[in-house]
This record gives structure tokens, sequence and C-alpha cells, in this order.
């Protein structure tokens, strides 16, 4: 698969989503892996290749959105995904999701690097006030990544997401562009 150095990181690099069969069947297995669709709302969907085929081709086709493949610079390896949607043009927001499929790169920070490309993305070239996100209270994991890249807690929903027969609240964050202070993106002409 060819990948495009849209945002260049430390360690990885943001690369537009494009549709190829290795995407498709990469992004199969991992929505059909409980330890991605959990934190991710989607355990209670059945993936197929179409399904995924057509999602993807969907998604590339919308222009509002701004999905990205998270890939590692050292081996070119697809290790996940991250973009921004549900743009609000008049308020200048938009919603951010991520994950990391691919286990061997859980835990180590390569979320929260594609985070930092995506917010300065959002912030300096796309003019955004403000990113928000949401996501279900026991992923403790991501709620600590997520304030760490400077997101702040803005209240939960009790109750919201039902995930193995359990009600769970979800959480709701946003970060303001006054609050976001970096500059991550490496292969940008105009410092």
């Amino acid at each position: 698969m060819q990948y495009f150095k849209k945002l260049m990181g430390d360690r990885i690099y943001l690369s537009p989503k494009d549709v190829s069969d290795e995407e498709i069947q990469k992004f199969t297995e991992w929505m059909n892996d409980f330890q991605v669709t959990d934190y991710t709302g989607k355990s209670a969907q059945i993936i197929t290749l179409s399904g995924e085929r057509q999602f993807l081709e969907n998604m590339s086709k919308n222009r509002e959105n701004r999905s990205f493949n998270i890939i590692e610079i050292s081996n070119d390896k697809l290790i996940g995904t991250i973009g921004l949607e549900h743009f609000d043009w008049i308020a200048r927001s938009a919603v951010l999701g991520i994950f990391i499929g691919d286990e061997d790169y859980r835990n180590n920070a390569y979320g929260a690097e594609a985070i930092k490309l995506l917010l300065e993305y959002g912030f300096k070239y796309l003019n955004l006030h403000s990113i928000r996100l949401d996501l279900i209270a026991v992923n403790e994991r991501a709620h600590k990544c997520y304030l760490k890249c400077g997101f702040k807690d803005t209240g939960k929903s009790r109750e919201a997401i039902f995930l193995n027969g359990k009600y769970y609240d979800k959480l709701h964050m946003d970060m303001l562009e006054n609050e976001f202070d970096g500059d991550y993106i490496r292969n940008k002409n105009i410092k």
C-alpha cells in the first residue's frame, strides 16, 4: 500500500485515508476485535469486508471528513486511524476520533503523537475554534491520554453507553484553540 506523508511527526505520520484491499482487510480485522471495538462503540456491529469497503469508500468521498491512517515512520506500517468529522464551520468546531488497531503499538504514546499532529492541523490549518470528543468512562487509558494532550473534561452523559450487558457513562471532552500550544508537524514549510 502506498502512503503519503501529509503530517509528519517524530515516530509516525498521518497519511490521507484511501481505499485499498489491504486497508479494508486490516480495518475489518480491527473492527471485529473487542479490544478495539469496546472503546469505539462498535462491538454490537457485524463488520464484513464488503461493509467496511463501503464505509471507507463513503468516508473518502465525503469532503467534510479529514481522515488519516496512522503510519509508523520506520517501517511504513499501518497502526491505526484518526480523523476529524462532524464539522460545524459557523461555530468552527469538529469531533476527533482515533484508535490504535495494532496491539503492539498501544500504550506507547503513538496515539498521543497522532492526536497532537491532528490538533495542530485542526487549529492552525483548518482554523477550528473547538475540537471535542466523547469516550466511554471505563476507557481510563484514553482519558489519561486526552488529558495529557490538553483536552478538558466538559461533562458526562450518565449511563449513555450499553456494552456487554451494562450501562456506562459517556465522558465529554474538548479543547479550544487558545488552549493548544504545540509545534508537532515536522514537515511544514512555513514555521
